[in-house]
């Protein structure tokens, strides 16, 4: 029995744990002394692993900034305006700018001048929105107060209190705390981004380089030389296997380099700022210049014929020079293919070293081929080149100039030029894989190419495809979600020409499954600023959404949620589309979205609520976020909770941010079973 209670108080315990609001946010303020006339003022924010909250200069679309409000007093001034350590930076494609972020350890810095000969107190509240990887936390009002000196006081007194003492270790506090840095905020990493996969993957494409327009020609050249010695297998085997590692060795060489002195930070930087990304635009659209036969890229003639010099000399380094050949020689087409591999996979990991990880699979992959062929030479008898290459090479050039803009757009995007938006993006790509799907079938001609007499079946079926794609992103000019480019396309809310949108905006009633969009009260309250996905309608205040729920006799669904929640944007854009999810929500539920960040709409005085910290909400994103919290001990978006019209919840437990579709179905017909 007694081994009983004490598993119930187990759970009991364990349950309580796991129903308490969020908080990784701990906070402590301090004084530093600067001058008998200054001091400042010291904001340190120790956030759990995982946790970022967001610059004061985040872009005004993205997430909310941290906010620092100080209450006007006679006793001093603010000096300037509150310092922060240098944010990490990130272009975050749901929010469509470039976001602004800490982690870890963050001190913020505000000097005042001291107007009082007496002590004073230095107070306000700080508000800031906090994320992860799973929820958001609308932003709060958190009180600080800092005990401050006064402008004229004796450096030594004798006697010494208790407040004094305080002050004096809370200094001793700050200057340990005053040298850490803040950590850059550490971007989601992407399922399936391990280091194997990454290996795995750069493995794979170093094999595919050997059928580029650069290499291939290479194979019989560069291998040649073990020709000379087939005679004997041995050596020959040697200098083959020697070859293949001077190659993996150069590779990872420059992804040693890459890894030991940039570091993940700087490679990140690479990833997503404007300066790296224009540059790797001009990249992309000189090579593609080049491979459609305007001119010629090479490598310094005297640095390959450094190489050959070498090579010629013959022994156990020649294989080392002939492969330092090889990835010069090569260079005009794997440097294109690695460039953009690299920015790829830095922007969606911080490992220190996936830049090593990425040349070193890539060197094997590249090497392989070259091997295996240098150990049997008398296999390129069977290897032909001919104007095939050249056909490789143009439609290289067309990859390389449509792949080139995703680096434009990513520039445009952190500038906020305007130069590329959705549909534009779009139309271009339609008229480069257009014109790549008319070359394929011979109706293009470039220098080098051969005239079509008549089409193989590998180039036809890679024709159809291509066409296919075109056709297939038509539709997204006038809006279609096309999901399977939304990691290279601009947001959707940059697109001039969204017709579902302006179907939206101007039909009062469009067709969702059986339910009719628009049968909801149009004059419901805040629904002329607030909005949920296209589909979908909602209430966005409980009190109507509970009248309405008992007329109709369903539940009611809550979306606790925020402008602001780029995890809420998730769970709608890969949830809630699910066929069998919009049913559900369409016919079975009363929805009502509550934002718990919305805090530019002011609420009457009669519907002002005081919290307990005895601060007055005004506003209906703090009154949110106060439901949330009071009633169901939770401060993260999203945050899904169904009731009955009386506010009784229907089921067991509540639904966090979880993108398992079948999971979330389940829980709502939990709900309606217990409804009815």
């Amino acid at each position: 029995m007694k081994k009983l209670l004490l598993a119930l108080m187990g759970v009991v315990i364990s349950m309580g744990l796991w129903a308490q609001p969020l908080d990784p946010a701990k906070w402590t303020y301090s004084v530093k002394e600067i001058s008998a006339t200054e001091a400042e003022l010291v904001f340190t924010a120790k956030l759990d692993a995982g946790w970022h909250l967001y610059s004061q200069y985040t872009d005004p679309n993205g997430p909310l900034a941290i906010v620092f409000e100080f209450t006007p007093s006679s006793d001093y001034q603010l000096v300037g305006k509150v310092q922060e350590p240098k944010p990490h930076e990130e272009m975050d494609e749901i929010f469509g700018c470039v976001v602004k972020s800490f982690s870890g350890t963050v001190v913020f810095r505000q000097k005042v001048k001291r107007l009082s000969e007496k002590d004073f107190t230095v107070k306000g509240i700080v508000s800031y929105q906090l994320c992860n990887d799973g929820s958001c936390i609308a932003p709060e009002d958190h009180d600080f107060s800092f005990k401050v000196k006064g402008a004229v006081q004796e450096e030594a007194e004798s006697q010494v209190t208790e407040e004094e003492i305080d002050t004096v270790e809370n200094q001793e506090t700050v200057e340990t705390q005053e040298v850490v840095e803040a950590e850059p905020a550490a971007p989601e990493k992407k399922k399936g981004q391990s280091l194997l996969v990454i290996f795995l993957l750069a493995i794979g494409g170093g094999i595919l380089t050997m059928f580029t327009p650069c290499v291939f020609p290479m194979i019989p050249m560069t291998v040649n030389f073990f020709m000379h010695n087939s005679d004997n297998k041995r050596k020959n085997r040697r200098q083959a296997w020697m070859f293949g590692f001077s190659i993996v060795f150069l590779f990872a060489v420059m992804g040693a380099i890459l890894a030991l002195i940039f570091g993940p930070e700087a490679l990140y930087f690479i990833g997503t700022h404007w300066i790296p990304n224009l540059l790797f635009f001009i990249i992309f659209f000189v090579f593609a210049l080049s491979f459609f036969g305007l001119f010629e890229i090479k490598m310094p003639e005297k640095w390959i014929n450094s190489s050959d010099e070498q090579a010629d000399k013959g022994g156990f380094l020649a294989p080392f020079f002939i492969a330092l050949t090889t990835v010069l020689v090569s260079f005009s087409c794997t440097g294109p293919i690695l460039g953009a591999a690299l920015v790829g996979l830095t922007t969606s990991s911080t490992d220190r070293w996936v830049s090593l990880v990425t040349m070193l699979g890539f060197g094997i992959g590249f090497a392989a081929p070259f091997t295996l062929l240098a150990m049997f030479p008398q296999a390129l008898k069977n290897m032909k080149s001919g104007s095939w290459l050249n056909t490789v090479k143009v439609s290289f050039a067309f990859l390389e100039l449509a792949f080139g803009l995703k680096f434009l757009q990513m520039a445009d995007l952190y500038c906020n030029w305007g130069l590329l938006p959705r549909d534009i993006y779009l139309a271009l790509w339609i008229v480069i894989f257009g014109m790549l799907g008319f070359y394929l079938l011979g109706k293009l001609r470039f220098k080098g190419d051969d005239e079509v007499k008549e089409i193989s079946t590998l180039r036809l079926f890679l024709a159809i495809a291509d066409l296919a794609f075109v056709v297939w992103m038509i539709p997204g000019l006038w809006g279609a979600p096309l999901k399977g480019l939304s990691g290279f396309l601009p947001p959707q809310s940059s697109q001039e020409f969204d017709i579902e949108r302006i179907v939206s905006e101007n039909t009062p009633a469009v067709s969702a499954n059986t339910l009719q969009v628009g049968q909801l009260p149009a004059d419901r309250k805040y629904a002329d600023k607030l909005h949920v996905p296209l589909g979908f309608e909602a209430f966005f205040d409980l009190d109507e959404a509970k009248a309405y729920a008992r007329q109709t006799g369903k539940p009611v669904f809550i979306d606790f949620t925020g402008k602001t929640c780029a995890n809420c944007r998730e769970m709608e854009h890969y949830v809630w589309t699910d066929p069998e999810v919009k049913r559900l929500l369409n016919e079975e539920f009363v929805m009502c979205s509550l934002y718990a960040d919305e805090n530019t709409i002011q609420l009457p005085e009669e519907e002002w609520v005081t919290d307990d910290k005895g601060h007055v909400l005004k506003t209906l994103g703090r009154r949110n976020l106060n439901y949330q919290k009071t009633e169901f001990n939770m401060n993260a978006q999203p945050y899904y909770v169904i009731v009955n019209a009386d506010g009784k919840v229907l089921t067991e437990q509540n639904y966090k941010y979880d993108r398992d579709v079948q999971k979330f179905v389940k829980w709502l017909n939990e709900g309606v079973r217990n409804n009815k």
